[in-house]
């Protein structure tokens, strides 16, 4: 059975971090990751992408040191790698707080508009 890669921390750089967590959609499947704070399966995770697409998404979070993958027969498990926050402390915590923020203000935006119609 193949193995997945996952880089160390060493080679990591928070570059590749920011640039991993700037996108909505792997955002989203590290909110659900952290909300859960357990191994979740692919399966699980509820984004308008195909199975390919999702599959470079969690390739990115990967390879970014966000995640890590086990493989378990056929389905794959994903969890958030425990050190990242001994390498990066609060920062997961602070993107997913102020992402969920900017949420808000979008749905504030878009009543604001409707309500001005």
């Amino acid at each position: 059975m193949k193995e997945f890669e996952h880089p160390s921390f060493e080679t990591i750089k928070l570059s590749d971090v920011l640039s991993a967590l700037g996108d909505p959609i792997r955002l989203a499947i590290m909110a659900k990751l952290h909300a859960s704070d357990q191994e979740t399966g692919w399966g699980t995770f509820e984004v308008a992408v195909g199975k390919a697409t999702l599959s470079h998404h969690m390739k990115t979070l990967r390879m970014s040191g966000l995640i890590r993958h086990r493989k378990e027969g056929t389905r794959c498990f994903v969890a958030i790698r425990p050190e990242l926050n001994d390498v990066y402390p609060g920062l997961l915590d602070s993107v997913l707080r102020a992402s969920k923020r900017d949420q808000a203000m979008q749905i504030k935006a878009r009543e604001t508009l409707v309500a001005a119609q």
